[in-house]
């Protein structure tokens, strides 16, 4: 690892290394300027950790997620949240999660403090050209690794301890709010609907949006007043380990919501809830022994799986003028991509329009 001259340090002094310009990324992502050299700078500076040179990338659908390991042979892995997503409150209230979630002995990986007894920290990269433009700041956390297999479920005692796993969530999610982050409904649907109308093929523009509203009318009377806390948000079963002698462990937060608990549990079925109706029987049941789902929770299911499309639309949006999104999805916002959409969206929207007939 190259030697380093760090300007300033703790979580909020930490600058790039003196004599080190930071290019213009142009049209690109504020992620194209974090080099292997700045990642570890911000590591040691801020954890008082000596990274030894090695760094692999990790998948993450809108953050950066890299593992590294220590000259001390300790391993751990860095996220850096995309500037501007989330603010610093949003995040804080993902750590107080997780923090409730410990407290209450539910397998989470909370973040290592850093040399201030903080679990979040920040670094700005400075502009190359003193031409106007702000510091480009970066929060970033810090975990120890944790290693395990992925869990599928397969007897009926494996959906039971999913949904037991899920009722424990949600028991210590209902613990607190938190008003900055996203409440699933309507106007998040809306809103991510809004976000890449632009991008819509011309051809098909106004056909997927007339649907998308339409479908998220018919759902609108249902999905507009359900009860909502603190839940996963991302609850499928990749983001749930299983390690040998310790039981499973919940993964990845970033996407924590306020928003119906019926959403962290369709998430975890092989297929649509009309399906998988012993799966979500099981899950339920598990469930019950922590907790009780409101009254009608199973007819939200299909406007929530509405909304995660539109969701899911809107984070690839955010990411397209990423290098490594071009160079993997090349074919992103094509007149073949939407076509593709459409038909989804249809087939979703008539599913949605059915359910409300019945």
């Amino acid at each position: 690892m190259n030697d380093r001259n760090e300007d300033g340090g703790g979580k909020d002094g930490l600058k790039t290394p003196a004599g080190t310009p930071i290019p213009n990324p142009g049209n690109g992502s504020p992620f194209d300027l974090l080099s292997p050299d700045i990642i570890f700078d911000a590591v040691q500076s801020a954890y008082d950790i000596k990274p030894d040179g090695r760094l692999s990338p990790c998948s993450s659908y809108v953050n950066r997620v890299y593992g590294l390991s220590s000259e001390a042979g300790d391993d751990y892995v860095v996220k850096f949240y995309r500037p501007g997503r989330w603010s610093e409150k949003a995040i804080r209230e993902e750590q107080d999660f997780l923090a409730d979630c410990q407290k209450a002995e539910i397998p989470v990986i909370a973040p290592v403090e850093n040399s201030e007894g903080e679990g979040l920290s920040a670094f700005d990269l400075e502009p190359e050209e003193e031409n106007g433009r702000k510091p480009l700041r970066f929060f970033f956390t810090l975990y120890p690794k944790r290693g395990g297999r992925n869990f599928d479920a397969e007897g009926d005692s494996d959906w039971l301890r999913l949904g037991r796993l899920a009722g424990r969530l949600h028991a210590a999610g209902s613990l607190r709010d938190a008003p900055s982050r996203v409440r699933i409904g309507p106007e998040l649907a809306l809103s991510n609907l809004e976000k890449i109308e632009a991008l819509i093929h011309p051809e098909f523009r106004a056909e997927f949006v007339g649907l998308c509203k339409d479908a998220i009318k018919a759902g609108y009377e249902t999905m507009s007043s359900p009860r909502v806390q603190r839940i996963h948000g991302d609850l499928h079963r990749g983001n749930i380990l299983e390690r040998p002698g310790e039981g499973l462990l919940l993964l990845d937060f970033d996407d924590m919501a306020i928003g119906p608990p019926i959403q962290d549990l369709w998430l975890l079925l092989p297929g649509r809830a009309a399906e998988c109706g012993r799966e979500l029987g099981l899950l339920m049941e598990g469930y019950a022994e922590f907790g009780e789902l409101p009254a009608g929770s199973t007819s939200l299911i299909e406007s929530l799986r509405l909304y995660r499309m539109l969701h899911f639309l809107a984070w690839r949006a955010l990411q397209r003028q990423d290098l490594w999104f071009k160079k993997e999805f090349p074919d992103w916002g094509s007149r073949a991509f939407w076509i593709q959409e459409l038909e989804d969206f249809r087939e979703q929207a008539t599913i949605i329009a059915s359910e409300a007939g019945a």
